[in-house]
């Protein structure tokens, strides 16, 4: 995006960019909905990657999972549960496996939300949701 442009909130191309950021995300509680990932880039768009990085200590022992709804319901789900075992402090990260429907799916949530199936204590990541936008 060009910051000094009246519609810097916006994309400047239809191309994979960041569409939504959580920084901090606690894994060290089981739950639905442990983290918000705001959608802050379109209405509509396409799921192409989800990073998670920047782990305080080493967590590699979570099991997370990406969904659309808050209530942890599976048929929701973005991304397949996923064991984090590359992510093991500031400099190492992990994408997470997309479930097969979303190749095809076109979301309109305005976020998604973070499922900690294993957790481990105190420990903190940030996760970002690439994609392509479809409608601003």
């Amino acid at each position: 995006m060009i910051a000094n442009h009246v519609g810097a909130l916006y994309p400047d191309r239809f191309d994979r960019i960041a569409l939504g950021k959580v920084q901090a995300a606690s894994v060290g509680a089981t739950g639905n909905a442990v983290a918000t990932i705001p959608i802050t880039s379109g209405t509509a768009y396409i799921v192409r990657q989800i990073t998670v990085a920047n782990a305080n200590a080493t967590i590699a022992t979570a099991n997370v999972a990406i969904l659309t709804s808050s209530d942890g319901n599976t048929s929701n789900a973005v991304s397949n549960n996923v064991v984090l075992a590359n992510v093991s402090s500031t400099t190492t990260y992990q994408d997470l496996g997309l479930k097969a429907a979303t190749a095809t799916t076109v979301y309109t949530a305005p976020a998604l939300y973070l499922v900690v199936n294993t957790a481990v204590t105190n420990g903190t990541c940030d996760i970002t949701v690439f994609g392509d936008v479809v409608t601003l």
